[in-house]
């Protein structure tokens, strides 16, 4: 130490080193000067701020059970703002809303005000929620038993006295929910606000702003918000009721209940037009009926278990179910009418001339419907048979009758009394055809053009004279098939008749399936565009008496 004291003593004053020393030492100092200073400057801010909150909260000059007003009468002006944060869900089957939501509330307490500069300009203080006068709002239409906010934050202090506290809170509400134009509905579903403890003569809540605050909302997936206003309601018949209540209108988006619903539902009913264009021959139309039956009672056990279980209103995607499920079980009874009149015959039924004159003349041509001429069918087929009976009689016994050019007259093939004379005929005839003994004279000329029967003399001598008592017996026979054919050929004119009117009558009933689904579809779902967009007419105005 002696020896740096005789250098430094010793040492030149233009020493460089000497020189470098000296700088470094004074901006040492410097920097050790200021950082106690600004310790020092932050001790007086920590003591000042210390000093006003003991002043402010002291043991003897604030009770925080006690109302801020300066007399009894006065009453306390606290203002309040709903900021939503969030629409967390709507149980629609419990009817609960619930929200994440800000609540601002703002007043004045005269008794946390101060001078700011006797406190070194000190003008906002943080302090503890629990230490200050609260107005104690809560939700009076809570549905889970919590009526207050979950955490207490602290509130802001103006030096002024006035008060700001802003507590997040997880509220859910109880929300009537309209299921009428479910899933296209719009609903309103309410928080009231109102203190606890304290009424109107105490206390007056006053709407900070008209609507409630949506600058930090997070957009729902399910919810659209219409409009959040807000209003004060009192009751002059009761000084000392008040309450503030926000409307939260909001619209549902149906994306997804349209896909997973509305749309598997109209499918399924396409599926039962498909029945009356089913044909009757096959045996699935009613099985068909019933699986779109079965599949709509589905849909239907799935949107009860989604709305809640209310007798005021049916939701629309259940009137669609039910107006859906009416029209099938509609077309299942028109398969049966259809298929019973399809499956009638001469021998059970008889049709009437006017079911002929509607359903066979009239109707089709309404419908659309143009019926192939089938007597050009039935006259080639008749001369068929009539060729196949003349060869097989003529190549009995003369093989090389075939080749001469002869014709049979048409008596020849009629049948005659004679023929049926024996008891063994006469048992058959009934038996083979309606009224078989009745038909004589049906096999004639006139029924097959194009088999020329022309009686000639001289064939008809030789045949008298050639013919054997088995080609006699074999003509006999061949008239009776031939009869018999012509029965079977007209019963299955009238069975064809009968399936044209099950025809004609399944294309009516397709149409009026058709229109009556297309019209009460689009009359259903048309309905929620005709509702009114604003609940708020409907509501009470602000400052409105409460009945």
């Amino acid at each position: 130490m002696f020896r740096w004291k005789r250098r430094s003593s010793g040492s030149a004053p233009g020493n460089p080193r000497g020189a470098d020393a000296a700088v470094r030492m004074s901006w040492a100092s410097l920097l050790i000067l200021t950082y106690f200073s600004a310790l020092i400057q932050s001790c007086k801010s920590a003591d000042s701020e210390e000093r006003l909150m003991n002043m402010l909260l002291g043991k003897h000059r604030y009770n925080p059970l006690i109302r801020p007003a300066i007399n009894r009468t006065e009453r306390v002006e606290v203002k309040l703002q709903v900021s939503l944060a969030q629409l967390i869900s709507v149980n629609e089957r419990e009817q609960i809303m619930t929200t994440n939501v800000w609540i601002t509330q703002h007043w004045v307490d005269y008794r946390l005000s101060w001078d700011p500069a006797k406190y070194e300009g000190i003008q906002k203080l943080r302090i503890p929620s629990r230490h200050v006068w609260l107005p104690d709002i809560v939700l009076y239409n809570n549905a889970d038993g919590i009526y207050e906010v979950t955490v207490f934050t602290n509130v802001i202090v103006l030096f002024n006295g006035s008060v700001n506290w802003l507590p997040p809170a997880i509220y859910k509400s109880a929300c009537k929910i309209e299921v009428k134009h479910f899933p296209f509905d719009l609903q309103n579903c309410t928080l009231k606000f109102r203190s606890w403890t304290y009424d109107h003569t105490e206390i007056d809540l006053i709407l900070k702003s008209e609507a409630a605050s949506m600058d930090d909302f997070t957009p729902s997936g399910e919810w659209d918000i219409i409009a959040l206003p807000g209003r004060r309601t009192v009751n002059p018949t009761d000084p000392t009721y008040v309450d503030l209540t926000y409307d939260f209108i909001i619209k549902r988006k149906p994306l997804f209940y349209t896909i997973n619903l509305i749309i598997p539902c109209i499918l399924i009913t396409s599926l039962a037009i498909l029945v009356f264009y089913l044909p009757s021959d096959c045996g699935e139309k009613m099985t068909l009926c019933i699986s779109v039956l079965l599949a709509l009672t589905v849909f239907l056990l799935l949107i009860s278990k989604i709305v809640p279980p209310t007798s005021l209103d049916v939701p629309l995607i259940g009137k669609y179910l039910m107006f859906t499920m009416v029209l099938v079980t509609f077309s299942i009874i028109t398969s049966v009418c259809v298929l019973n009149v399809h499956h009638r015959s001469p021998s059970t039924h008889t049709m009437p001339s006017w079911v002929k004159l509607i359903f066979l003349k009239k109707l089709p041509a309404l419908l659309f419907m143009k019926r192939p001429n089938n007597f050009s069918g039935c006259q080639r087929l008749r001369q068929q048979r009539c060729l196949r009976a003349r060869r097989s009689i003529l190549g009995l016994d003369y093989p090389n009758a075939s080749k001469a050019c002869f014709t049979l007259s048409s008596s020849a093939l009629l049948p005659s009394d004679s023929a049926f004379s024996t008891p063994r005929h006469k048992n058959l005839a009934p038996t083979m055809g309606y009224g078989l003994s009745h038909r004589k004279g049906d096999l004639s000329s006139s029924d097959y053009p194009h088999c020329s029967f022309t009686p000639t003399q001289d064939y008809q001598q030789k045949c008298k004279s050639d013919w054997t008592a088995d080609v006699k017996e074999a003509v006999k026979g061949v008239r009776f098939v031939a009869e018999h054919m012509m029965a079977d050929d007209d019963d299955q004119s009238v069975i064809e008749d009968w399936k044209y009117v099950a025809m004609v009558v399944d294309r009516m009933f397709l149409w009026i399936f058709v229109i009556v689904c297309v019209v009460g579809t689009l009359g259903l779902f048309l309905q929620p565009l005709f509702q009114s967009q604003m609940i708020t007419s409907q509501q009470p105005s602000s400052d409105k008496p409460r009945i």
